[in-house]
């Protein structure tokens, strides 16, 4: 089922119950998509006006950018649910079943790819709005900093659906390397995500 056709509040509905899916993986790719599109936003009232004029086909570029990874979060919210029903299924098989271990960790890693893939949308965007923040509109320069918050959340939250399942993998060189990849897109975007916030927020004399 694709939680994006619902409306807001039935989302928020399913996402509180005891349905395996949505969970954090696609409520991250929500929050995610929310901070591109207001990024985006900033965008939006930065083109035409003549006092961009210089950096309006820059602008536009971007935008095209950020269509397409707005896009890309929100199929997330249903890739996430398909790629860890294996994994909640998997828990379901008998402990002395010989193929329980195998199948458990293929479902694992497949459970792993769908948040991997939101921290690195996330990551896309956050270059993005710092572009957004830095040239665009400063009517609407707050929206860029709400942004820049919400896709850091959002890769945060993902990275955190990355680090329960790679505990648990028997393979451990699978798992450093994921984890590893995770912890460097954490460490490189937070801080450029903190640097927008902060940027933005001593702009309004704060």
């Amino acid at each position: 089922m694709d939680m994006t056709m619902e409306t807001c509040r039935e989302f928020v509905k399913v996402l509180s119950s005891d349905a395996p899916a949505p969970g954090g993986g696609g409520a991250a790719a929500l929050v995610g998509a929310i901070g591109t599109a207001l990024g985006n936003m900033v965008g939006s009232l930065t083109v035409g006006k003549k006092k961009y004029a210089d950096v309006q086909d820059e602008i536009l570029a971007l935008k095209a950018r950020c269509d397409e990874l707005q896009k890309k979060l929100l199929d997330q919210v249903e890739a996430d649910e398909v790629n860890f029903l294996p994994l909640a299924k998997a828990y379901g098989i008998p402990k002395d079943d010989p193929n329980r271990d195998k199948i458990m960790e293929e479902a694992t890693i497949i459970a792993c790819s769908t948040p991997m893939a939101i921290m690195e949308l996330c990551c896309e965007a956050i270059d993005c709005i710092a572009v957004f923040a830095a040239k665009g509109s400063r009517l609407a320069v707050s929206d860029a900093g709400c942004g820049a918050v919400c896709c850091k959340a959002a890769l945060q939250a993902a990275s955190l659906n990355v680090f329960i399942n790679t505990k648990s993998l028997k393979n451990r060189e699978t798992a450093e390397a994921m984890n590893a990849k995770a912890n460097e897109m954490l460490k490189k975007y937070c801080a450029i995500a903190d640097e927008i916030f902060t940027t933005v927020k001593a702009g309004f004399g704060q």
